[in-house]
């Protein structure tokens, strides 16, 4: 993935692993996913713009073609030993804007969170099946207009890898995508496609306020 720039006690963190960096700056955050040379946000910048109190990105709109936000992720370092991951955002947006899958469009738009592993190819096959894992799926949120937060267990066996089958069924693989964890963040889609994008219908904002790991 792309170089991160870091400060002080948070690039410490990150090479030793011996904590979580949980990170609200922008530079930390990329865009994607680049697959392949590919970026799979059509539309949308590399990174996301720093707000007060973290960053913030505009949906695409008004339809499939200014393009789609996938991904929007950073590397926390090892998630080994944390217990729980608090996100709070903001969704601005004008009465009656709809957010739309763009490969489910007939679904609500959603948001959730990826854990990704060291090493994944992104093609799912053998054991990188395992190296993504999302949301459990009572915990996928519809994209509002509003402030909200999303609580999430990491003991949680609910959370699903790239196929839709439960970390219960292979706890092993799990707990080590979690001990060698490279990417942590956001998806958008839909509850058919986790992260395979959203638009707006109209202008729309999404802005990270804040984000803990536990």
């Amino acid at each position: 993935m792309r170089p991160r720039i870091l400060l002080g006690l948070g690039a410490l963190l990150a090479i030793t692993g011996s904590a979580a960096l949980a990170s609200t700056m922008a530079s930390d955050w990329t865009i994607g996913p680049h697959i392949r040379g590919k970026n799979y946000s059509v539309g949308m910048p590399l990174q996301p713009a720093p707000t007060r109190n973290g960053w913030a990105f505009a949906f695409p709109y008004p339809d499939r073609s200014a393009g789609h936000v996938h991904y929007v992720t950073y590397d926390p370092g090892s998630l080994a030993g944390k217990s729980r991951i608090v996100v709070h955002y903001r969704v601005d947006a004008a009465p009656g804007t709809r957010f739309v899958p763009q490969e489910h469009p007939e679904l609500p738009g959603t948001v959730s969170m990826v854990i990704q592993q060291r090493g994944d190819n992104w093609k799912a096959k053998g054991r990188f099946e395992h190296y993504r894992w999302y949301s459990p799926a009572a915990k996928v949120q519809e994209i509002r207009p509003g402030e909200h937060q999303m609580t999430l267990s990491l003991d949680d066996p609910a959370w699903i890898s790239v196929y839709g089958r439960p970390a219960s069924e292979n706890t092993r693989a799990y707990r080590e995508a979690l001990t060698n964890s490279a990417r942590l963040g956001l998806v958008f889609g839909s509850t058919a496609a986790r992260g395979h994008g959203v638009y707006a219908t109209a202008p729309a904002g999404f802005e990270l306020v804040s984000i803990r790991v536990e």
